[in-house]
């Protein structure tokens, strides 16, 4: 069991940022090799251990984020005005309205979602998205003019990229995947989309792991689970801060393209080979 939690909080923290579909690959491996990927101890391990990746490497944008915030409210300013040496950092509210479309739908639909996971013709439907927002993803690299950065952008932007975001709770999207290429179509360059995306992931990564641990609470913890969840959240925190880091620096000189590809042959796989298992 500590190898499955291992390897399911590898393949977690590396999918869940990386726009290739962490459900996708999770599928693959509880396919193959039977395990369980929908305990609530997996899931508050490996939500967790991607917050910390995330809270991680963007600690530095939350903590002038929430200084701008509290600084705006304390001196009664207009909270939209552009008055912030740091522009950056007055992204709490665009941040939380982004928010919202996710929320709603998580709150309506996650667990009907949830509850298809194991029905056969689930393999196909992510198959299937696997290559919908791969064209998605070489259409934003085609169309978007890439000139514009975090600060330039509006409540427009702010919405377009929150109702993406809502769209990654269907299994095999992508939640950086479809939220990059909705910055790229709004005309952010790669990295400020990327680096707008994981900014936005995080509150929704809170209210996921926040769902796991009711589920637990639930369900109670069996024993011998903590060793269990230790693994998975370690090498979940650990693959995911690695990921984003890579993510980064990869789009600074390089496109979406390769990934698209990647969906394509992953599609092939589940289709040809997994739905058969």
């Amino acid at each position: 069991m500590l190898l499955a939690a291992v390897v399911l909080g590898l393949i977690q923290g590396l999918t869940e940022f990386i726009p290739v579909s962490s459900s996708a690959h999770l599928l693959i491996v509880e396919r193959l090799f039977r395990w369980s990927t929908s305990k609530p101890t997996f899931d508050i391990a490996l939500h967790w251990g991607t917050l910390v990746a995330l809270l991680a490497f963007f600690w530095r944008d939350w903590v002038a984020i929430l200084k701008s915030f509290v600084a705006h409210v304390a001196r009664r300013t207009p909270y939209g005005k552009p008055e912030d040496a740091n522009a950056d950092g007055r992204l709490f509210v665009p941040i939380v309205v982004a928010s919202i479309p996710a929320a709603v739908v998580g709150l309506g639909f996650e667990g009907k979602i949830e509850a298809m996971r194991g029905s056969e013709w689930m393999v196909a439907a992510i198959a299937c998205a696997l290559v919908g927002i791969g064209i998605v993803m070489l259409l934003a690299e085609k169309l978007g003019a890439r000139r514009r950065k975090i600060d330039s952008m509006n409540y427009v932007d702010y919405a377009v990229i929150g109702l993406a975001q809502a769209l990654a709770l269907f299994p095999g999207v992508s939640r950086s995947g479809i939220t990059i290429s909705a910055g790229l179509f709004r005309d952010l360059d790669r990295t400020a989309a990327a680096r707008f995306s994981f900014l936005l992931s995080t509150p929704a990564v809170v209210g996921a792991g926040l769902v796991a641990i009711k589920d637990m609470a639930r369900h109670g913890l069996p024993a011998g689970d903590w060793a269990v969840m230790g693994a998975g959240f370690a090498t979940a925190a650990v693959s995911g801060f690695v990921a984003i880091g890579f993510l980064m620096r990869y789009l600074q000189h390089r496109s979406l393209t390769t990934f698209a590809l990647y969906r394509f042959a992953l599609a092939a796989v589940i289709l040809l080979v997994l739905f058969r298992l």
